[in-house]
């Protein structure tokens, strides 16, 4: 493998980089996106629940809920402002989704960044690898084949070498991009049920949220 490096030329250790890179990525959003730990099922129902029974949640609670998951914290947030009105609750509900949706696509885009530039770095690694084997051939003959051979490596090591880290780059950036997009319905969908499910047990009254409480 060390070989295949060193016959690939200096382009070789940006396209290395940029695979350490990538994977570092992929491994870090693989274990962030996933679905229990960002939406947990029946967080809903169980604030739904807690506030049917005691008739209000503290805000020491809400706050750890808001603390522990994204969508925890969207839901959190609107029943901290419930007191204040449908408007204002969904107000800050869509606030604190943008910015849980913000903090998903963390690093997503270096992701398609290096998905876009290794296939051109082994592009121009072939580009100098070509040339390097025409500098082999004067007028017609060949003057120094160990030149021709090491140029014709050159290019062909560098293009599969872009190809490899690209293709699997580009693979998880397409997914990682629907990922967020079902997580970002799925906020969407537990916010409006949650509302709703305040109508119907009657739960949207102005409530006084104790505030002292620590």
């Amino acid at each position: 493998m060390w070989e295949l490096v060193k016959a690939g030329g200096w382009l070789m250790t940006p396209i290395v980089l940029c695979s350490i890179l990538a994977l570092v990525i992929i491994i870090e959003r693989s274990h962030t996106l996933q679905f229990n730990k960002v939406a947990p099922n029946r967080l809903r129902e169980q604030l739904i629940t807690r506030l049917r029974e005691n008739g209000d949640i503290g805000r020491t609670q809400l706050m750890n809920v808001k603390e522990k998951t994204a969508l925890g914290d969207i839901l959190a947030t609107g029943l901290l402002y419930r007191q204040y009105g449908l408007e204002s609750m969904t107000m800050h509900m869509q606030n604190r989704a943008s910015v849980q949706v913000h903090q998903l696509e963390k690093n997503i885009n270096m992701l398609g960044t290096i998905g876009a530039i290794a296939p051109l770095l082994g592009l121009l690694g072939t580009v100098l690898g070509i040339i390097s084997s025409f500098l082999a051939i004067t007028d017609g003959a060949m003057q120094d084949p160990t030149m021709l051979a090491a140029g014709v490596s050159q290019a062909l090591i560098t293009t599969a070498a872009g190809m490899i880290v690209a293709i699997p780059a580009l693979v998880a950036y397409r997914y990682f991009q629907r990922r967020i997009i079902d997580i970002n319905a799925q906020f969407e969908t537990q916010a409006g049920l949650m509302v709703q499910e305040l109508y119907d047990y009657q739960l949207l009254e102005n409530t006084h949220i104790p505030t002292t409480s620590r």
